[in-house]
């Protein structure tokens, strides 16, 4: 023999609808109820499925523009010219050619910090007769410039920096 569960819902309310009845097992709370939106981190009615529309996809990273891309040549341009100028402005003997003038900044006999300026400046001291390219002592210092340029008074010799020469030289007359 098998007996029937007994009636669901109010069995004296007769005549009226009933409310839908949720399966056993399954959590009545389990979407929200139509028409009240969720809010995040409220308690209570866990989220179901996506409360947003699709993400769309994230758009592809922008090429720079010419504008830019000349901003920046530009800017390249300026350094290099800026950097080759700084270059070119430093007279020091290494910059030195025939006819150039030169002043001394040091007293230092044995290494006078020599730099090349103007023929019309009061500062020259010097006259360049001879640049010859090679390393050379004293001895041969002298004996070199005294074959290039025959009315020389001083020798000035510099190694070391990457380009070793010698300066055959004599005093500037104004």
């Amino acid at each position: 023999m098998t007996t029937q569960p007994p009636p669901q819902g109010n069995p004296f309310a007769q005549g009226q609808p009933q409310a839908p009845q949720q399966p056993q097992g399954q959590n009545p709370y389990a979407q929200a109820p139509q028409g009240f939106p969720q809010q995040p981190g409220q308690p209570g009615i866990p989220p179901q499925g996506a409360p947003f529309g699709p993400v769309p996809p994230q758009p592809a990273r922008r090429k720079p523009s010419f504008k830019t891309i000349k901003n920046i040549v530009i800017a390249v341009i300026v350094v290099g010219v800026a950097v080759g100028g700084y270059i070119a402005s430093r007279d020091d003997a290494t910059t030195a050619a025939v006819g150039d003038c030169m002043h001394r900044g040091s007293s230092n006999d044995s290494n006078p910090d020599l730099e090349v300026v103007d023929c019309g400046d009061a500062k020259a001291q010097y006259q360049v007769l001879a640049k010859i390219e090679g390393s050379y002592s004293a001895l041969t210092a002298e004996s070199k410039c005294s074959a290039e340029a025959k009315d020389f008074q001083y020798s000035y010799t510099e190694s070391g920096s990457g380009s070793d020469f010698l300066l055959c030289l004599k005093d500037y007359k104004k």
